[in-house]
């Protein structure tokens, strides 16, 4: 019995990553501008296909080398496109209403989803996506571990220490926080708002890139739809672990992966993707500002 929940807590903790690096970009965009930015599934799609590209290219073979190369590509693509996309379509409708800011985001998402459909590359066929890691398979106490999972796992653990650190111990961080908390007072302390946002976009576009790549490595053939489910319970997890708190979203991950790999393991499979949805539904409706957000009352 010990042995199997370890395996399952093992299972957990791979998706439960995931899901936080992923949840992390919806939490921080919304921290700063408030709003849900749509189209971040679909940078996380995007990174995938990025480390796809590279490894086939650079025709790189299964390693560590290979690995790191795959995820520092993705992180950098992704962050790239991220500040593409806050400058284009999200910087002229900051002052906007919500609702307009909201369909912006699903149009770049759309426009995300079905360009890269039309193009040669990704295309809208599924495609294998390699082994970045030789999947050399080892066991430890009666718990069975692969290659990619103890180096998607590190990887993980690694990113979401240098993002605390970077939220919490730096002038960038601490000016994310300050810009979350008022913009306009932090405007008139001398901080660059414009630059400050474009740092948040990237830094949870790179967040997501990883995420990609790693996803992609547990569940294997990518599509130009990959984003979507895994982008619903990433905002699941950001909305459970509080909107807007990073240390929350990285909590809420964690609780959706082991939930899920729970109700996998004694339930069918069919069930998962609905306990997201129920997951959602219970917090906004017994406690709307999730695990670690705090109610804010504003004057109208």
């Amino acid at each position: 019995m010990g042995t199997v929940l370890g395996q399952q807590l093992v299972n957990a903790l791979q998706l439960g990553s995931a899901y936080a690096l992923l949840a992390v970009g919806y939490t921080m965009v919304y921290g700063v501008l408030r709003m849900i930015n749509f189209a971040h599934a679909d940078v996380f799609m995007i990174a995938a296909y990025i480390g796809f590209a590279v490894f086939n290219v650079l025709h790189l073979t299964s390693g560590v080398a290979a690995f790191i190369i795959c995820i520092l590509a993705a992180m950098a693509g992704a962050a790239a496109l991220s500040l593409i996309i806050e400058r284009v379509a999200y910087r002229p409708i900051r002052n906007a209403p919500r609702l307009s800011a909201m369909i912006t985001a699903i149009g770049v998402s759309l426009v995300l989803e079905h360009g890269s459909r039309a193009l040669p590359f990704p295309g809208p066929a599924f495609r294998r996506y390699p082994d970045l890691i030789a999947p050399a398979r080892f066991q430890i106490g009666g718990i069975f571990f692969t290659q990619t999972v103890v180096f998607t796992l590190a990887t993980s653990v690694v990113l979401m220490l240098v993002l605390t650190y970077i939220v919490s111990r730096t002038m960038i961080g601490k000016a994310m926080r300050a810009c979350s908390f008022d913009k306009e007072a932090a405007l008139l302390m001398g901080i660059d708002i414009n630059r400050i946002i474009a740092y948040t976009f990237a830094i949870g576009a790179a967040e997501a890139g990883a995420a990609g790549v790693m996803w992609s490595l547990a569940y294997p053939m990518i599509d130009p739809y990959m984003g979507l489910m895994p982008g619903i319970k990433a905002f699941v997890s950001a909305v459970l672990g509080g909107i807007g708190s990073v240390p929350g979203a990285l909590l809420g991950g964690l609780i959706l992966g082991g939930t899920e790999t729970a109700i996998a393991a004694f339930l069918p499979s069919m069930y998962r993707d609905a306990l997201a949805f129920t997951i959602l539904a219970a917090v906004l409706i017994f406690r709307p500002t999730g695990l670690f957000g705090v109610g804010v009352v504003e004057k109208v």
